[in-house]
């Protein structure tokens, strides 16, 4: 036992000793472990370290290089910024209308978040130009967004913006817009108090008068008015009956009220209805009949229902997509007559202010819609709100400006408003002057019916009536010079001088001055003597007659005066008087008759002269003949060689102020002549007559035309066409018409008219041919043709030698036309004077042997080229 006991002992020794041993290796494998592996750890963990600060310094250095970048690229635009904002600034400097510019100018500004520079451009902006409903939400969105912490004012700001924006335009969504700021923002409307409460309620039976009666979009004020009021259902106590039926009946009114006005989707608001009303217990079911419980209901919603089915194709054109705008504008006009026809006058308005909206540069529409204003509504706010949103849209428009100043004086508007609009006018530029004369009119017409016809306070001074008149005779004179516009300005002017101003010196100042520049107008002097005369200042209005008699005017302006003067002497002169007058006045009168006949015989020389200076083709006698001839005849006759025709058988005879040569042939022998080039008649630009069958008529009365001589001639017809001869520098009829007809049978009809009486005077008719045979001598007796005898009767007698001197150029033509090759023979006269005047060409030699006709020897083309191109 005791050696088991050894060896168990011994055993368990051992054991402990390996165990020990094992125990201190292990401990030393695992310290030795430990060691390695916090080694291990250590340098992990500073190899990461060490990535993770060159991977830090890389993201930093990267961040850097990034903000370094986007500091350039914003200092770049920085600098880009404020080069396009000084550049805009000169802009509109320079020029405060350019709304391109301002609108530039504040989308630049918007992006700096510049707040205070960004409002005061608006604010110039608005003053200047109207703002559409885009423009004013993207200002008020900008006004709650940008440092609103900082502006406690921003609600009360904001109110005022949304205030201005609904009195430019018609816009639902920016009413839409303003009431839902107002139940998000107001504490009063926020609480539901009763001062909120009618606040709101205000706020939307405002938005129904503008927008209610909006057909396509007025549905989504009437839901939100409903809407408000149903959450004000919710907010009262189940407890008080009352408020509730009270709140009830207010929403039902609502309903009632859109249910009987023409809006689209009514059907849908109906449906809304009935449900709402099944929900209180009211109805049934959804399906019931409003005619059983609501009659007056029913009835109203029928009848809006019609008047909506009438509309919708009217509202489906002006939403049209697929039209111009031309096209657009005309349907609204369409729909404003149908409107119009209707007599609505509140849903007239609204479309006005919806097609305005749409078309807000259009002055044909302002102009419509503010005659329809002064023609309904004719004073009052609403319609002078209307012309100063036009004159704001449309300021080149100058009735605009007019009809403001005329609508602020019915409505009993202060000087002060009348002469701020009055100033605003003129700042504006108008394509016409009449325009600037219109303005300045009615100025002095308001401030004239001031002076007169109000007393107190208001009535004003007559120094601003003269100061306005002279402004307007600064501004206009430059321009209107010598124009029946001006002078009734300065007559109107001298006027009130005397019977506001009492100032007859200064009304006379008035006229001495518009005399010093508009002189050579007659009217300026007559009216000038004719307010002498009003006033009995017959001295003086005498001595007005003495300045201006030997003055020259226009027209028989000249002859008028001095006819006028002789007339004031006989009613208000004595006897020395009128003697002295037409002691003065007579060769006075003499000299311009003279000078009347001398322009006048002037004027037909000139025309003569013209005329042939532009012929062409010669009137031809024989026509028929030559017409007849065969082409192998023709080309033979053209071919022949040129002959050279007597000149001292060459006699002229103008018959009136379009000339026209007539040439002799020989119809015996058929022939016509060589050249055929002189059968043609060339007239410029006047037209050629061949007086055919043409009826020369003297005598007309100077008022006569076309239709008066047209309809004395009716019971005969045939009139093809009426030439009535004027003056070429008056204008005024000469007394003397060609009449050309169809045929003989008419021509002669109308030739036994003579001596018929057209307006009191006894007509001289005769046939007009101009066309005269070899054997028909020229009698200066016989030319009333020529129209020349009612001129040489005023004229006077033609002295004996110019008589015999006719006698011998007349015989001389005779006895050539018996000559042979003397078949060209032309006539020129004058038709003033009736004696022809023989006209010998150049290099004419009385002495010089005639040659006879085929002796001259026939030029070779070289000799023409040498003879005409030299």
């Amino acid at each position: 036992m005791e050696e088991e006991q050894q060896k168990t002992l011994t055993l368990t020794s051992e054991e402990r000793e390996k165990d020990a041993a094992s125990s201190v290796s292990a401990m030393e494998e695992e310290r030795e472990k430990d060691a390695a592996s916090s080694v291990s750890a250590m340098e992990e963990e500073r190899e990461k370290d060490a990535a993770s600060r060159v991977s830090a310094m890389e993201e930093e250095r990267e961040k850097d290089e990034a903000m370094s970048d986007s500091d350039d690229s914003d200092s770049d635009d920085e600098a880009q910024q404020n080069i396009q904002l000084q550049s805009l600034q000169t802009e509109l400097a320079a020029n405060p209308s350019n709304y391109d510019a301002h609108l530039q100018y504040i989308n630049i500004l918007r992006k700096t978040a510049d707040v205070d520079r960004l409002t005061k451009a608006r604010e110039l902006m608005s003053q200047i130009f109207p703002f559409t409903p885009t423009l004013w939400q993207q200002w008020i969105k900008d006004e709650l967004s940008l440092n609103t912490a900082s502006r406690p004012d921003v609600f009360s700001r904001v109110l005022q913006l949304y205030e201005r924006a609904t009195f430019d335009y018609l816009s639902v969504s920016l009413w839409c817009d303003y009431l839902h700021f107002l139940q998000d923002f107001d504490p009063m409307v926020v609480q539901c108090s009763p001062p909120g409460i009618s606040k709101a309620r205000d706020l939307f039976e405002r938005a129904l008068t503008a927008a209610g009666l909006h057909v396509a979009q007025g549905t989504h004020i009437w839901e939100a008015y409903r809407l408000y009021e149903q959450a004000i259902l919710l907010t009262i106590d189940e407890s008080d009956g009352q408020a509730k039926e009270k709140q009830v009946q207010q929403i039902r009114s609502l309903f009632h009220r859109q249910l009987s006005i023409p809006l689209a989707d009514m059907n849908s608001t109906l449906i809304a209805y009935k449900t709402w009303e099944v929900e209180l217990g009211n109805f049934h079911d959804v399906s019931i009949d409003l005619i059983d419980t609501y009659p007056h209901v029913a009835s109203a919603y029928q009848k809006a229902l019609e008047m909506y089915n009438a509309r919708v194709h009217l509202e489906e054109q002006i939403s049209s997509q697929d039209i111009s705008d031309s096209e657009r504008l005309q349907q609204y006009m369409n729909y404003l007559k149908f409107e119009q026809s209707s007599g609505t006058p509140a849903r007239i308005q609204v479309l006005y202010e919806r097609a305005i909206t749409d078309f807000p540069l259009s002055p044909e529409l302002w102009l419509d819609y503010t005659r329809y204003l002064d023609k309904t509504l004719k004073v009052g706010k609403i319609v002078s709100n209307v012309y100063s949103r036009a004159t704001k849209n449309c300021p080149w428009v100058g009735e605009l400006w007019v009809r403001f100043m005329l609508s602020l004086e019915r409505g009993h508007a202060s000087e002060k408003d009348l002469a701020q609009i009055f100033e605003k006018s003129l700042l504006c530029t108008f394509p016409t002057l009449d325009e600037y004369l219109d303005l300045f009119l009615t100025r002095v017409d308001c401030l004239r019916r001031r002076i007169t016809f109000t007393r107190g306070e208001d009535s004003l001074e007559y120094i601003t009536i003269r100061e306005t008149f002279k402004r307007a005779s600064d501004y206009l004179s430059p321009y209107m010079k010598n124009t029946n516009d001006l002078l009734h300005l300065h007559a109107y002017w001298a006027h009130l001088e005397t019977k506001l101003g009492q100032d007859i010196t200064a009304a006379r100042g008035v006229w001495e001055s518009f005399l010093k520049t508009c002189g050579s107008m007659l009217e300026a002097w007559t009216g000038y003597i004719a307010m002498e005369l009003e006033l009995g200042h017959i001295n003086e209005a005498r001595s007005i007659y003495k300045r201006c008699y030997s003055k020259r005017f226009s027209g028989a302006g000249s002859e008028d005066i001095c006819n006028s003067w002789l007339r004031f002497e006989r009613e208000f002169g004595k006897l020395e008087d009128f003697d002295h007058a037409l002691q003065k006045v007579t060769p006075r009168l003499e000299e311009l008759h003279l000078f009347r006949l001398q322009q006048e015989s002037k004027s037909v020389e000139e025309s003569e002269n013209n005329s042939r200076r532009n012929v062409r083709d010669k009137r031809k006698l024989g026509s028929d003949i030559a017409d007849e001839q065969s082409p192998a005849k023709r080309k033979k006759d053209a071919g022949k060689k040129v002959t050279k025709a007597p000149q001292d058988n060459k006699y002229q005879v103008k018959n009136s102020p379009q000339v026209t040569k007539v040439e002799g042939a020989n119809q015996k022998k058929g022939k016509s002549d060589d050249n055929p080039s002189e059968h043609k008649l060339t007239v410029g630009k006047r037209r050629a007559y061949s007086d055919q069958c043409t009826a020369f008529i003297s005598n007309i009365h100077h008022t006569a035309n076309d239709d008066h001589i047209r309809d004395f001639f009716s019971d005969i017809g045939g009139i093809v066409a009426i030439r009535i001869l004027h003056d070429k520098f008056t204008g005024k009829s000469r007394g003397l018409a060609y009449v050309d007809f169809l045929d003989d049978e008419h021509l002669v009809a109308a030739v036994a008219k003579n001596k018929n009486t057209l307006l009191g005077k006894k007509l001289s008719i005769a046939r007009s041919d101009p066309k005269r045979g070899e054997k028909e001598t020229f009698d200066p007796k016989n030319t009333e043709h020529a129209h020349a005898t009612n001129h040489s009767d005023k004229k006077g007698s033609v002295s004996k030698e110019t008589d015999d001197t006719l006698k011998r150029e007349v015989k001389d033509a005779k006895l050539s036309s018996k000559k042979p090759g003397s078949n060209n023979i032309q006539f020129k006269g004058k038709n003033t004077f009736a004696m022809p005047r023989n006209v010998r060409p150049l290099g004419y030699t009385a002495n010089k042997p005639k040659a006879e006709e085929g002796d001259e020897k026939p030029k070779s083309n070289d000799e023409f080229r040498k003879m005409f191109i030299g």
